[in-house]
Order: C-alpha cells, then structure tokens, then sequence
C-alpha cells in the first residue's frame, strides 16, 4: 500500500468515527431532552402554546407523554442498531434493543399521530406531523412483519426509514431556529419544520438503500 493509500484510509477512518459521533451524539442529547419536561418548573417549551383546556385533558396528556418519552427512547437507543460491529458481536443485544425500539416507536408514533390533529399552525403543519407519524408507524411495523418472516434484508431497509422518520426529532431541532432567524417567525418556521423535519430524511434514507442495494449485488457478482 502506497502512502497516499494509507493516509486516504486513515482519513477515511477518522471521517467515519467522527461522523458516528455527531449521529450518536445528536441522537442522544435530543433523545433525552424530554427529560427537561419533568424537571423544568411551569409549562416547557410547547406546552407554552397549548390552552388551558387542552393541557387538562387526560387523553392529550397521555399521548403527549407517550411520544416524547418513547419516541427519546427510540431516539436514544436507535442509532446503535446501525453499528455493524455490534451487530454482528453482540447479537442477543441487538434484538433487544431492536424489540424495545419497536415497541417504542410503534406506541410514540400512535402518539405523534394524535397529537398532530392539535399541532400549531394549522391544518398544513397538521398534515406534516400526522404523514410523519404514519410514516414512522408503517416503516417500522413493517420492518418488524419482515424480520418475523426472517427476510433480514428487507428489514435492515425499513429500519433505515424508521430511524430516518424517528431522527426528524433533531432534524426539527436543528432547522427550527435557523427557519425562525430567517422568517422572523416562530409560526412560520414551525409550519415548515412540520414537513422539513423529515421528508429529507427519507430521501437521505432512499439514498441510503439503494446504495446498500448495489453494494450488495457487487458482492454477489
């Protein structure tokens, strides 16, 4: 091997690891973040904009709760099911984590859905966050019907959607403030963030699979 070679490998390594990083650490910092709403006194954040009458109903409560909560979960715990070394090291661990991502993300995605009908900015920031929800809820059960079938393939492919509907979590996180400073307008912002937040991300992940599509016919052939 060159010198050249050897330094483009080690950059390449360092590029990596400082890319798994960035996505661990993103995906941890916001995926325990709803842990903010039970320590910070008063309404937090996007409680500030809901009304009396919608912050005393039992049922918005419980969805509300249901999808920070396990959705952070699915967050926080996600993104090592990409790990191939883990994988492929620690197999019992990997459906563990797999199973409770599932049931997570199946149950705060439910959530996210009826939450949405509530979101602010009307019916188009609505529509954004119940197709996230959908999205999210629909790559992931079907991710789970393809690994009960044993096609781990398919599933590796849906998890990829999944975890990519489940990052519009940071994603959101990361464009609202840059959209607010340009519009001036938290409202506006969030009406855009409501589909911003994750509509990219699936077609990061598209990109993703089809990818790992040719790389797996290139080993095959």
């Amino acid at each position: 091997m060159s010198s050249k070679q050897h330094g483009d490998k080690r950059y390449h390594s360092i590029f990596n690891k400082a890319r798994w990083i960035l996505f661990a650490g993103l995906a941890a910092i916001i995926g325990l973040y709803p842990v903010l709403y039970f320590v910070v006194p008063g309404k937090f954040k996007l409680l500030n904009g809901k009304s009396a009458a919608l912050l005393a109903s039992i049922a918005w409560n419980t969805a509300f709760y249901t999808h920070i909560v396990l959705g952070g979960l699915a967050l926080l715990i996600g993104w090592s099911q990409f790990h191939r070394q883990l994988r492929q090291q620690h197999t019992g661990l990997h459906r563990t984590i797999g199973k409770t991502y599932v049931l997570a993300a199946l149950l705060s995605s439910l959530a996210g859905i009826y939450l949405g009908f509530y979101a602010m900015g009307g019916p188009i920031a609505a529509v954004g966050f119940i197709c996230l929800g959908l999205v999210w809820f629909t790559t992931t059960f079907t991710a789970w019907l393809y690994i009960r079938r044993g096609l781990t393939d398919q599933h590796e492919k849906m998890m990829i959607y999944s975890y990519a509907a489940c990052f519009g979590a940071v994603t959101l996180r990361l464009w609202l403030p840059v959209l607010t400073m340009l519009y001036h307008d938290f409202m506006k912002a969030y009406v855009c963030v409501a589909w911003l937040s994750w509509v990219p991300n699936i077609m990061v992940a598209y990109f993703m699979v089809q990818q790992k599509a040719v790389r797996n016919r290139s080993t095959t052939v």
